[in-house]
């Protein structure tokens, strides 16, 4: 059994202009595992303003979601974790950005001088607030509001890590370890530079400054033995969450998986395909062998030690 947590502000339209909850909180009856999983980017609750504002049609717009992620991992529930998961998208607001990564061509005046207008996501059109989709296709007909930019900021952005960081420091206190699993999907074409073959599965730790070793090689390894083709940190080592919250020398650990889409999702109609369902068993078995891996004896000495 499990539960789940709405806030009960900061809420955005849906399409039919009634509020719902940014984000959801999957909660066990008891939480008897140090993980935490966060989906940042699976959440497809369009605001109509949104789509009314943007040059693309609704399919087009969706193209940037994490499809599905939520539910890929949504068993680690009932293996005793809890999963933090995005119900806006990430076309409208990006919480795997610094949170003031904004673009000034986007907007209509001036933006704050705390801004970071200088980053590579920005010039990339993947600030806080995107100015692109994948495939690079502008969304938006004209320019935002500054007020509307910093209102998403202020009324989700922070509401969603304000909750996720609550979430890792009550794991860390209750168990004395915390290990965020920030999950994603990437497009089916993704390749690794030097190699022909598409991988299946990508961890992502910051190049070890996120998680200790032994996690990143048990996540590869347990991966690898489901029958996955894993790599680590190439082409994506993790973005701002997982360099933001992976501390390992204080027991904080950050890993981010990417799964490649071609395993479970139609790429032109944004389906799922029938490979769906053994994927997502095969990521609940995976969280159970890294829950066991760390319970049987995977202390911090040796999780700090690397």
């Amino acid at each position: 059994m499990q539960e789940a947590d709405r806030p009960a502000t900061g809420g955005t339209p849906d399409a039919g202009s009634t509020m719902v909850a940014p984000f959801e909180i999957h909660r066990p009856v008891q939480q008897t595992e140090p993980f935490v999983f966060n989906s940042p980017h699976s959440g497809r609750i369009y605001p109509e303003p949104f789509v009314q504002s943007s040059r693309l049609d609704r399919l087009s717009i969706r193209r940037s979601e994490d499809h599905f992620v939520d539910e890929l991992f949504a068993g680690v529930v009932q293996l005793g974790a809890p999963l933090l998961a995005a119900q806006f998208p990430r076309a409208w607001l990006d919480v795997n950005r610094e949170p003031y990564e904004l673009d000034p061509r986007m907007f209509d005046g001036p933006l704050p001088p705390f801004a970071n207008i200088g980053s590579m996501r920005v010039a990339g059109g993947l600030g806080t607030i995107p100015r692109l989709v994948a495939e690079n296709m502008d969304i938006y007909r004209g320019r935002l509001s500054v007020e509307e930019g910093l209102s998403r900021i202020e009324r989700v952005y922070r509401p969603y890590h304000a909750s996720l960081r609550r979430m890792i420091a009550q794991t860390h206190v209750q168990f004395g370890k915390a290990i965020l699993i920030d999950c994603h999907s990437m497009p089916a074409s993704v390749r690794v530079a030097g190699g022909s073959r598409r991988p299946d599965i990508i961890i992502g730790d910051r190049y070890g400054a996120s998680a200790a070793h032994d996690l990143s090689r048990a996540a590869v390894s347990f991966l690898s033995g489901l029958g996955y083709h894993v790599v680590r940190n190439k082409p994506y080592a993790g973005g701002f969450i997982t360099e933001h919250y992976g501390r390992p020398s204080r027991g904080l650990h950050a890993l981010q998986i990417e799964v490649n889409r071609g395993l479970y999702v139609d790429e032109a109609r944004l389906e799922k395909t029938s490979g769906f369902d053994v994927l997502k068993a095969d990521l609940t078995e995976f969280a159970g062998q890294m829950m066991d891996h760390v319970r049987e004896g995977l202390s911090e000495d040796r999780l700090a030690a690397e």
